[in-house]
């Protein structure tokens, strides 16, 4: 209770004459200190957006809302609203840089919301394609029988038609699996075998596509928002959600093995306890989660 009314005093009374006074003693804008003080990426971008959100200023607090086609004329309208020269070339490109990705995380999570709101269709020819195409990235040396069969178990779905393990994170899942056997096919098969240890075994594409929904949950609740800040300059793409799930997939495979669980029945206690170690890495400001860095010696 005295955390929440002393949070309430700083926003509402504390924090605005706070910025008064550095402003009299800098003659600079809360805007501008951010700039000079902190480095570009997730610590700047996170500060400004902070910024922004908290200001009683209607058209800096609509600035984190503005989409890219409208950066520009947005950078222009707070310059001009904090009586900041135009020609000052330096805040303009750092204020640009970072709506971009404010803006770029915002449309990125519409992006990704709406590929798992498309459910797999089997009579859809290029659904049907994705899911060969992923057999045939891991098991490159065994045809399919039929479209139905037991052999899916082989790569780790359920049963003998894939499309039902999909249901929860809808045609996100299966392009999430695709794109990290078609990016890092030899780390894919690698913990494909891996899955099939005889003690330590789980169900690869069930636990792949699991693991698209701690993805998708973290750019959901804003907890990527360091990593993609320092990753991206700009505005970040699908491909960089990709690149994400790969990380995720990569370690979460190390993790397993190198936490040894009792058995596959453990595995919502394990799910969570890496989930855990995720956000807690995605705290630092500085984090930036790659399979690239990850392999680097």
């Amino acid at each position: 209770m005295l955390v929440y009314f002393w949070g309430f005093l700083y926003s509402n009374y504390f924090r605005f004459w706070l910025k008064w006074v550095l402003r009299l003693l800098t003659r600079k804008c809360e805007l501008q200190r951010v700039f000079e003080g902190s480095k570009a990426g997730a610590q700047r971008t996170l500060s400004i957006e902070h910024s922004l959100e908290s200001s009683k200023n209607k058209v800096l607090r609509n600035a984190v809302h503005v989409e890219e086609a409208e950066v520009e004329k947005c950078v222009r309208d707070v310059m001009k609203e904090k009586k900041i020269e135009q020609k000052d070339t330096g805040f303009k490109t750092n204020l640009h840089i970072s709506l971009l990705q404010i803006s770029g995380y915002k449309k990125l999570y519409l992006n990704v919301e709406n590929l798992r709101k498309v459910p797999y269709d089997s009579d859809n020819e290029e659904h049907e394609e994705q899911l060969i195409e992923l057999w045939n990235l891991l098991m490159p040396h065994e045809n399919l029988k039929a479209r139905i069969t037991k052999q899916w178990c082989d790569i780790g779905f359920q049963g003998d038609d894939p499309k039902t393990d999909f249901r929860g994170m809808g045609l996100l899942g299966l392009v999430n699996l695709v794109y990290f056997s078609k990016h890092y096919t030899n780390e894919a098969r690698q913990i494909l075998s891996r899955s099939n240890h005889p003690k330590l075994g789980y169900s690869y594409a069930i636990v792949g596509i699991n693991l698209t929904e701690m993805a998708y949950s973290l750019l959901k609740n804003g907890a990527l928002k360091s990593h993609l800040y320092n990753m991206v300059f700009g505005l970040p793409q699908m491909e960089h959600f990709h690149q994400f799930y790969c990380y995720l997939v990569y370690e979460f495979d190390k993790f397993w093995f190198e936490e040894e669980p009792e058995s596959i029945m453990h595995f919502n206690q394990y799910r969570e306890k890496f989930h855990e170690k995720i956000k807690g890495l995605l705290l630092d400001c500085d984090v930036i989660l790659t399979l690239q860095n990850t392999k680097k010696p």
